[in-house]
C-alpha cells in the first residue's frame, strides 16, 4: 500500500515522461480558467466588497446568449458584440436594482442578494433558451478544432487545438486585464477602492461606475470562460457547477489576490489532474476531480487562513 501511494506514481511519471506532459496539459487548461472565473470573483469583491455566487451562472447566461443568438441566425462574432451588450445591461441592471438599494447593509446581505441574481438568471436562462445542452459555435467562432500531435522523448502528446486557443486567449485577456488595472485611471480607481474604501470615496472615487465596470468586467470574463469551456463540454446549466471550481481556487490564493487567483487556480488545476490520474484511480476508483481541490485549500487554510497571497489581518482590541 504504501508502495503505491509514495513509490509507484513517481516511478510511472518518470517512466513514461510524455504521458505526464499529457496530464500536466489536461490541468494547465483547466487551471488557466479556473484562474479566470476566479479572477471575476476577485475583481468584485475587492471593489465592493460582495462575495460574487453569481459569477458560475453568469458563465452560463454569457455563453447561453452567444448560442441562443446564433441559432436565431445571428452572424458568430456579431453575437460576441450582442452578447457583450447583453453583459452590460446586465451589469448595469445589477447596480440599479440590487445593489445600490442596498449600500451600507450588512455583507451577509449583499451576498444574499448574489444568491438571488443567480436564481433570478437560472429562471431567466431556462425560459429564454430552454434547459437542454447546446453545442457551442467553435467553428462559426473560427476556433481550431484538429490535434497538434507530437512526439516529446519518442511518446506522444497531443494538444487539442481548441484548448491552445483556449490558453493564449485566457492568458491575453489576463495580460490585457493587469494593464487596465495598473496604467488605466479607472483601473486605478478599482485598486484604490480595494486597497482603502473610505479613503477613495472621499477622493470623489464613483462607487456606482466602478460597480458598473467591475460586473462588467466580470460578465467579459465570464463570456471568454463560456466559450472555452463550452467548446470542450458543451454549453449547458451543469458549466455552473464547473464554475464553482473557482471557491478553492480563491481559498487558495487569497479573497483580494488578482495574483493569488492566477497561481492558485494554475495549481488547482495541474494537482488535481495529478491526483487523479495517478492516485485516484488507481487507489480510489477515480472522480476525485469532484473533491480534491476543495480538501487541498483546506488544508491551506489550516495553516494560512488568508490564502497564500492574501494579507494577514492584525485586529487591536
Amino acid at each position: 500500500m504504501l508502495n503505491d501511494i509514495f513509490i509507484k506514481p513517481f516511478v510511472d511519471m518518470f517512466t513514461a515522461p510524455d504521458f505526464l506532459l499529457q496530464v500536466l496539459w489536461e490541468g494547465l487548461v483547466s487551471g488557466i480558467l479556473y484562474a479566470l472565473i476566479a479572477l471575476g470573483f476577485v475583481l468584485i469583491y475587492r471593489s465592493s466588497r460582495i462575495f460574487n455566487f453569481a459569477q458560475g451562472i453568469m458563465v452560463v447566461f454569457a455563453a447561453l446568449t452567444l448560442v441562443g443568438l446564433h441559432a436565431m441566425g445571428v452572424p458568430a462574432w456579431i453575437c460576441v458584440i450582442l452578447t457583450l451588450g447583453v453583459m452590460f445591461v446586465l451589469a448595469v441592471s445589477i447596480e440599479r436594482v440590487v445593489l445600490r438599494p442596498l449600500v451600507g447593509q450588512p455583507d451577509i446581505i449583499l451576498f444574499m442578494a448574489t444568491i438571488g441574481i443567480t436564481l433570478f438568471l437560472i429562471g431567466l436562462g431556462e425560459i429564454i433558451f430552454g434547459g437542454e445542452n447546446k453545442v457551442m459555435i467553435t467553428d462559426e467562432l473560427g476556433i481550431p478544432t484538429d490535434s497538434l500531435v507530437l512526439e516529446p522523448w519518442g511518446g506522444l502528446l497531443i494538444l487539442e487545438q481548441k484548448d491552445i486557443t483556449a490558453v493564449v486567449v485566457a492568458a491575453l485577456l489576463v495580460v490585457a486585464l493587469l494593464a487596465f488595472l495598473n496604467k488605466t485611471r479607472m483601473g486605478r480607481a478599482i485598486r484604490a477602492l480595494g486597497d482603502d474604501h473610505q479613503a477613495a470615496l472621499s477622493v470623489g472615487i464613483s462607487l456606482q461606475q466602478i460597480w458598473v465596470l467591475v460586473w462588467f468586467i466580470a460578465g467579459i470574463i465570464a463570456l471568454v470562460t463560456g466559450i472555452a469551456w463550452g467548446a470542450r463540454a458543451g454549453v449547458s446549466f451543469a458549466l455552473e457547477v464547473i464554475a464553482y471550481k473557482a471557491l478553492p481556487v480563491l481559498m487558495l490564493g487569497g479573497l483580494e489576490s488578482i495574483t493569488g487567483a492566477i497561481v492558485g487556480g494554475l495549481l488547482i488545476g495541474m494537482l488535481e489532474k495529478l491526483f487523479e490520474i495517478y492516485w485516484g484511480q488507481p487507489l480510489l476508483g477515480g472522480n476525485t476531480e469532484t473533491w480534491f481541490a476543495f480538501v487541498l485549500a483546506l488544508i491551506v487554510l489550516l495553516f494560512r487562513p488568508q490564502g497564500l497571497f492574501g494579507e494577514r489581518i492584525i485586529e487591536r482590541v
